[in-house]
C-alpha cells in the first residue's frame, strides 16, 4: 500500500499555532512512511471563508517547508462528486430529507427530557425519518440505523486511533441521524471529507484531537458508500489563554512565518519532538527521523 496523507485546512482564517501542529504532524507522518503528502482546502462553508485566506495558508505552509507533493484541491470545486455520493445514498435508502430547524430539534429533545451537553451536538430525534408531514425540506440526513420507521439496534462504531488507542461511540445516542447537505444548500463536512479522502486515495489521516469524535460518523459513511477507511491519528491540541482549544473562533492569532525554525520547534514540543537543526530544513529532517522511530509501525 502506498501511503497518502493530507492536511485539510479551512480558510475561515489563517494558520495558527494549533493548525501548524496538525500540519506538521501530518507532513512528518507522510515523510516517515515514504509517502505522499497532500493539501486540501476545505472551503465548503463558503460564507465563513475569508477571501484570500486559502492562498495565504499555502504561503504559510511553504514558509515552514511544508510543501504538498501534488497541487492543492479546493472542495468548492467538487460539488458534482458530493452530489453523486448523496444520490447513491438516497437511492440505497440511507439518506432522507429533513424539515426540522434547530429550534424544532431542541424542542423535541426537551419534550423527551433531554438537554444538549456543553460543546455537544443536538442529537437528532428522527422526526422526519418517516416523512416530512407537509414541512418543506431543509436538509438531507444520513440514517444512523438501516431502516426508516423501524426501531433498530443502535449504531456502535469501534475504531483504533494510533495515538489514543481503542475508541468507541454510539452514534445513535451521540448525534443520531446527521446532516449531509445543509438547509442553506451547502455540503456538510462529514460527507465532503469522506468523499474527498476516498477520491484522493488517502490512507492515513493525521489531524487534531478535536476531530476524533467525528471519526465514527465518517467510518459509518465510508461503510455505506463502500469506501475504504483510512488509519487515524489525532494529535494533541494547543490550548488558548482561556484554556479552551486554540481556534479561529476564539481569536487565535496567525502563526508568524518570519522565524520558521522557532515556530516549528514550538509545534514540535506539542508533539513531543525535540529535534536538532539550526534551520528549518535541517530541523524537519531530524524531526522526520524522530517521528519515524515513534510512529512508523503504530
Amino acid at each position: 500500500m502506498t501511503y497518502v496523507g493530507r492536511f485539510a485546512p479551512s480558510p475561515t482564517g489563517l494558520l495558527h499555532a494549533g493548525s501548524l501542529v496538525a500540519a506538521l504532524a501530518s507532513w512528518l507522518d507522510a515523510r516517515a512512511h515514504g509517502g505522499r503528502w497532500l493539501v486540501r482546502i476545505e472551503d465548503v462553508d463558503r460564507p465563513r471563508c475569508v477571501p484570500g485566506a486559502d492562498r495565504v495558508i499555502l504561503a504559510q505552509l511553504a514558509a515552514f517547508g511544508l510543501v504538498p507533493d501534488e497541487p492543492p484541491v479546493w472542495q468548492s470545486a467538487r460539488d458534482a462528486q458530493y452530489e453523486a455520493a448523496l444520490a447513491q445514498l438516497v437511492a440505497e435508502g440511507w439518506a432522507y430529507p429533513c424539515g426540522c430547524t434547530r429550534a424544532d430539534i431542541a424542542q423535541a429533545l426537551a419534550q423527551c427530557g433531554l438537554t444538549r451537553e456543553r460543546h455537544g451536538d443536538l442529537v437528532y430525534p428522527g422526526t422526519c425519518r418517516a416523512g416530512l408531514h407537509g414541512k418543506p425540506a431543509r436538509a438531507m440526513r444520513l440514517l444512523a440505523t438501516p431502516s426508516i420507521g423501524v426501531t433498530a439496534a443502535p449504531l456502535l462504531i469501534d475504531w483504533h486511533d494510533r495515538r489514543l488507542g481503542a475508541q468507541h461511540q454510539n452514534v445513535s445516542a451521540a448525534v443520531g441521524d446527521f446532516v449531509l447537505k445543509r438547509a442553506d444548500g451547502l455540503w456538510a463536512y462529514q460527507l465532503a471529507v469522506v468523499v474527498d479522502d476516498a477520491s484522493q486515495g488517502v490512507t492515513h489521516v493525521v489531524r487534531g484531537e478535536d476531530l476524533a469524535d467525528n471519526t465514527p460518523r465518517q467510518i459509518h459513511l465510508q461503510r455505506v458508500l463502500g469506501l475504504p477507511t483510512p488509519r487515524y491519528l489525532h494529535t494533541p491540541l494547543v490550548p488558548g489563554a482561556d484554556g479552551e482549544k486554540l481556534s479561529k473562533q476564539n481569536g487565535a492569532t496567525p502563526v508568524a512565518a518570519e522565524d520558521p525554525l522557532a515556530a516549528l520547534r514550538t509545534a514540535g514540543t506539542v508533539l513531543g519532538i525535540d529535534a536538532a537543526g539550526d534551520n528549518a530544513p535541517a530541523w524537519l529532517a531530524d524531526a522526520a527521523s524522530t517521528w519515524c522511530a515513534r510512529w512508523r509501525d503504530r
